[in-house]
């Protein structure tokens, strides 16, 4: 029964081409909250259709699997084809959720999407692991993505060359990154890649590499950096300490207390507290 209903959910899933506050967690509040989006209303059954961030993989997965759990009668699929992908198919119908790395920009509020912040993340920027430069200002990584710093011996390295690597056009995190660097479209590449696993791929086997993925994205086979003297970590985001965090968002078409039952529960559901279980063991911070 879950296969046919998996296989209906992606049959009419056509995907169109195309400083934050933080304040404490409040376990009370997530209850409250979740009535309110009719969490507790029965036994829902059906397909949830989500497009979007790549940087958004691992925590959508581990929603989708617990929340299936807890509703064995509901389906969800999960496309990864971008942030700007996955909102254009929610404004147009062919996604319930559109997962955005990013906040939304004032055409995309103006067409009606709206923002449903579930988690913050921080974007880790990572070298290969045998460089020996352990951390860069932001001055500095302005002035390697800008192609002003060409060589690792000019913040401190080895004298080796610099391989710049970044995510695609259309990526949330590249986006983010971009904006914080005030570079928006303005840096320059050696390698664009399609997502996270990507970039840590090329960054694992290219000498002198340098790149930006999610925090919780990041494994062994990438150093990351500390930047303005700040490691990203739970507990540095969470405190608003670590200088580059952007926010996961579930994009909606329209309100979310104005969605059908079926999402109003799965938004529930995230924002609740096992939906808030579930991200803070992907390495993310519950967004209150």
């Amino acid at each position: 029964m879950r296969e046919m209903l998996k296989a209906v959910c992606k049959a009419g899933f056509l995907i169109l081409a195309g400083g934050l506050l933080f304040g404490s967690v409040n376990r009370a509040g997530r209850r409250a909250e979740a009535r309110e989006y009719g969490e507790s209303e029965g036994k829902p059954s059906g397909c949830i259709r989500i497009a979007g961030s790549t940087s958004m993989e691992k925590m959508s997965e581990a929603l989708a699997e617990s929340f299936m759990e807890r509703y064995p009668e509901v389906t969800v699929t999960v496309e990864y084809v971008g942030s700007a992908a996955g909102i254009t198919a929610v404004l147009a119908g062919t996604a319930d959720i559109g997962n955005s790395s990013r906040k939304l920009k004032d055409g995309e509020k103006a067409s009606g999407a709206v923002e449903n912040i579930v988690a913050l993340d921080g974007i880790a920027v990572c070298t290969d692991p045998g460089n020996k430069v352990r951390g860069l200002t932001r001055q500095q990584l302005q002035d390697i993505y800008s192609g002003k710093i060409t060589d690792w011996s000019q913040v401190g390295g080895e004298p080796f060359p610099i391989v710049v690597i970044g995510q695609e056009a259309g990526s949330g995190t590249r986006e983010a990154f971009e904006a914080y660097l005030g570079l928006t479209r303005a840096c320059v590449y050696a390698n664009e890649l399609g997502s996270a696993g990507a970039v840590l791929a090329r960054i694992a086997v290219t000498p002198g590499a340098i790149g930006y993925v999610s925090t919780q994205a990041a494994d062994k086979n990438a150093a990351v950096l500390a930047l303005e003297g700040i490691v990203p970590t739970a507990e540095t985001i969470r405190a608003g300490d670590y200088p580059l965090i952007r926010p996961f968002i579930m994009v909606t078409n329209g309100d979310s207390s104005g969605q059908e039952r079926l999402i109003r529960t799965w938004l529930a559901y995230v924002r609740g507290e096992e939906g808030w279980s579930v991200i803070e063991k992907m390495g993310l911070v519950p967004a209150d």
